[in-house]
């Protein structure tokens, strides 16, 4: 991202810190071409002033988080949740049943599947629906719902009924945030609520989230993640969040390339 001066980037430092919740200092160096030391020199400013919050290795917003939608989140992490996508397919086995979420690393997964055969696909999500739904060798079902535009996501009684009938090898999650502590942030309690029935519904359970939502609380509407479902984030992840996590029995995998 082209920013020039000092006090231009840290402008657009606090706006990432808004609208996408917690910030790394790697991530920041990426986005800005600069290295880290200049990006803890920005954030050590912009704490004095009152703008920034700092955290271990980043920073976050003073102020609650505005949700972002689906498709101003599409571009971030790029690499990180295209190197997710592609470790998440490789688990999918041929003539298995898989559930997708919502959710743009959801949906970098639903675009690695498009190669695959006699498989099936349910799924909440439109972006996983339009990458999939000219693959003749992909069965696609819809569970259907009411759609919430902001996360171009079904939910509600509807898609939870289409739930209840049907079983799945593998369900894939998305997530705003990751924390040891508390769990899979969501902003919506209808969101949460799906998610654990999706969770209910597979034998196997996997949690997508790239390193900067690792960590992050940018809402206050939490599920839990327990022992035995697998969390895949890239490198960039907090080491303390993914020691404390393993520590709680979730299985972490750490994918190259983010």
């Amino acid at each position: 991202m082209p920013v020039n001066g000092a006090r231009a980037r840290r402008d657009q430092i606090v706006h990432l810190a808004t609208t996408t919740g917690l910030t790394s200092v790697e991530e920041l160096s990426r986005t800005f071409g600069v290295t880290a030391s200049t990006i803890r020199r920005d954030l050590a400013q912009l704490t004095a002033d009152g703008r920034l919050a700092r955290t271990y290795g980043g920073a976050m917003a003073l102020v609650a988080h505005p949700e972002a939608s689906l498709r101003q989140r599409t571009g971030e992490a790029f690499e990180a949740k295209r190197a997710i996508a592609r470790w998440a397919a490789s688990t999918v086995r041929t003539g298995e049943t898989v559930l997708l979420d919502a959710g743009s690393t959801v949906g970098a997964l639903a675009h690695e599947l498009r190669t695959a055969k006699r498989l099936t696909v349910a799924t909440t999500g439109l972006t996983a629906l339009q990458e999939l739904a000219d693959v003749e060798t992909v069965r696609v079902e819809c569970l259907g719902g009411t759609l919430r535009p902001l996360s171009q996501s079904f939910l509600g009684p509807l898609t939870e009924a289409a739930l209840e009938r049907m079983t799945f090898d593998r369900v894939f999650l998305g997530a705003d945030g990751v924390t040891a502590e508390h769990g899979i942030c969501e902003a919506d309690l209808r969101q949460t609520r799906l998610k654990e029935l999706m969770a209910r519904r597979a034998e196997a359970v996997y949690v997508l989230a790239h390193s900067a939502k690792i960590g992050r609380r940018p809402f206050h509407t939490w599920m839990r993640l327990p022992p035995g479902w697998t969390l895949v984030t890239d490198g960039g992840a907090d080491p303390a969040e993914i020691r404390a996590l393993r520590a709680q029995g979730v299985e972490i995998t750490v994918v190259e390339g983010g």
